[in-house]
Order: structure tokens, then C-alpha cells, then sequence
């Protein structure tokens, strides 16, 4: 599959799990094959009960097509998204690059969606028994001044069919959306968002993902924000900007251009972020892990750094569905 562009791949693989699970019989096999059953695998937070804490992360099925054929691999949640209110395409082709010998991936996908409503009704039309956490962003032509706008109109749409909800403000592919990490911006959305979710007779947790490029004082600033706006937790990290460190030759990395570094070179920051949160906050608040997970150690760290739950994404797709089984069968060992 290496011989044809990423994206393409991407499309491809939907296509044809799609088609393989509509077989009687075939999603079955595919959940005995990966999946591994067992109580002790459970994690309970915020008010739901994970089958076990490997889940996928955002940006795999940002438009809610495949949630729940990717859950017959094992997985204990699904994120979907980033969804936006409006449908967007995102940024022009190419805009995902593989980095073979660093096994890590560069996107600047952008926050391609078809819009909060279509999303919406691909969930409702569905019965699943799988987590599903709804990842929203603001559209691009929206300013940090609106953001909150967007990101409320996501949250009313999406209330009655996600489980969780993660307020993306951490993406370095929408201009300027990391400003919203600053403290002001950020506490305002979070506050208005967290004052709407009272209104609701089942609010749902509202988690913050965050960048892996934050200074101390910036981290400083996000461990008072969840502390004042008493949202459920932070997912650690997004992609990185950074390209230290890598193997990969530096003209060709310089030819790739912006995006968002993923996978294993980003697997040693997201572990730092983790536990200087997990540490500084004294646990006040739960931690997603996601960076650079590629192996059962891998996730074990994550967990140790002060992770409840880890999400994969780039170690999915080098690795494999296999590796959702060897993480839980470490967690069991």
C-alpha cells in the first residue's frame, strides 16, 4: 500500500472494510481475531464505563463513516471528527506524507468534514454499543473572535449522540486556531460551553486536547483552566510542529512543507506532557495519552506518565488492528 499516495490509501481501506463487514459472519471473526474480553481491561471515568482503554483518536474518522467497523478490531472508544458546523474540504493535495524511516506521518489535512449535520445523522441512524467521543473545531473562515459560535453549534448538534466531547483548539492546520489555547480565549469557551452542558438533564464530559508544543507556564495555565472551568480531563497531545530528531533526510522533510508531525518521534513529548500534568495537578483530572504509541511498551509508559486512557492513531496504521490486542494483553500481564 506504500506504493500508492496516503490519502488515497486512507479512502481505499474505508472502502473495502466497509464492504468485508457488511459480509454475514465477517465482523465476527474480525472480533475474534483482535478483540480481548475482560473486566479487568474496564476503566470508569467521568461517568462512563470503557471497555477496556485502547481507543482510536480523532482524524482517522472525522466524518463518522466507519465508527462502527473499526470497533470490531478491539478498540474501547472511538473518537470521530474533527467535525466542524460547516462543511469544509480542507487544504489542497497533498496534504498527508508518510515518513517511512521515522515511522511517523505529516498531515495538514485542514478539518476536511462534511459538516456537524451530516455527521450528526450518521450517528443517530446507527445502533452502537461502542464509546463515541465527538472531536469539534471551529470552520476556517471563522475568526478566534466567533470560535465560540462554532463551537457551540457543534456541541447542540452532537449532545444527543456522542458520548464525550473534546474541544480541539490544538490542530496547527487551521490558521491561528492554537491562539485559542491562551489562557483568556480558552477559559471563555470552556466556561460557555460548560455552563450550556447544565442545561442538559444527562450533560456529557467535556475534555480539552492540547498541543505537545506548550511551554511549562502554558501547561501551568491549562492545569488552572480545567481546574476553573471543572471540565473532565485534557487529551494529550495533538501533533507537533517540531521536527527535531528525525531520520528522515531534511530537504525531503523541508520539500513536505507545514502539517502536524504524528507518531513514533512524537512519542517522548506527549510522555512529558502527561506527567508533568498528572504530577503538577496532583491527578486533579483525568488524562487521555496519545503520541507515539507503537508497541504494548509504549502505551505502558503512557499509563505510568499518568494516562487513564490511551488513544492510537499513527501507530494504528503502521502497526496494525494487532496491536489494540497486544496492548490489552500487556495491560492483563
Amino acid at each position: 500500500m506504500y506504493l500508492f499516495p496516503p490519502e488515497v490509501v486512507h479512502y481505499l481501506v474505508f472502502i473495502k472494510l466497509k464492504f468485508w463487514l457488511m459480509i454475514p459472519g465477517f465482523s465476527w471473526i474480525i472480533r475474534k481475531m483482535y478483540s480481548v474480553e475482560n473486566k479487568k481491561l474496564e476503566r470508569n471515568l467521568f461517568g462512563l464505563t470503557f471497555k477496556n482503554p485502547v481507543g482510536l483518536a480523532a482524524g482517522l474518522d472525522k466524518d463518522a463513516w466507519l465508527y462502527n467497523e473499526l470497533s470490531s478490531f478491539g478498540f474501547g472508544f472511538i473518537e470521530i471528527g474533527t467535525v466542524t458546523p460547516k462543511c469544509q474540504s480542507g487544504n489542497p493535495h497533498p496534504r498527508l506524507f508518510r515518513l517511512l524511516k521515522d515511522e511517523a506521518l505529516i498531515n495538514r489535512m485542514g478539518f476536511n468534514n462534511s459538516g456537524v449535520k451530516k455527521v450528526a445523522n450518521r450517528l443517530r441512524r446507527k445502533n452502537h454499543k461502542v464509546i463515541i467521543g465527538g472531536n469539534i473545531g471551529k470552520n476556517k473562515l471563522t475568526t478566534n473572535e466567533n470560535a465560540i459560535v462554532d463551537y457551540m453549534a457543534c456541541f447542540k448538534e452532537l449532545h444527543d449522540c456522542v458520548d464525550y466531547f473534546v474541544v480541539n483548539v490544538s490542530s496547527p492546520n487551521t490558521p491561528n486556531l492554537r491562539e485559542l489555547q491562551d489562557k483568556k480565549p480558552l477559559t471563555d469557551i470552556l466556561s460557555s460551553l460548560s455552563q450550556h452542558n447544565q442545561s442538559y438533564k444527562k450533560p456529557k464530559p467535556i475534555l480539552l486536547k492540547i498541543a505537545p508544543d506548550l511551554s511549562n507556564e502554558q501547561l501551568n495555565d491549562i492545569i488552572e483552566i480545567v481546574k476553573e472551568t471543572k471540565i473532565a480531563g485534557v487529551i494529550a497531545t495533538n501533533t507537533t510542529i517540531s521536527r527535531q530528531g528525525l531520520k528522515t533526510d531534511a530537504e525531503n522533510v523541508s520539500k513536505i512543507g507545514a502539517g502536524g508531525l504524528s507518531g513514533k518521534p512524537l512519542k517522548n513529548r506527549s510522555t512529558e506532557v502527561i506527567r508533568y500534568l498528572s504530577e503538577k495537578s496532583g491527578k486533579a483530572f483525568p488524562i487521555i495519552g496519545v503520541g507515539g504509541i507503537h508497541s504494548p511498551e509504549d502505551a505502558i509508559e503512557k499509563i505510568k506518565a499518568g494516562a487513564d486512557l490511551i488513544q492510537l492513531y499513527t501507530g494504528f496504521i503502521y502497526e496494525g488492528p494487532i496491536l489494540i490486542q497486544q496492548i490489552n494483553e500487556a495491560l492483563l500481564k
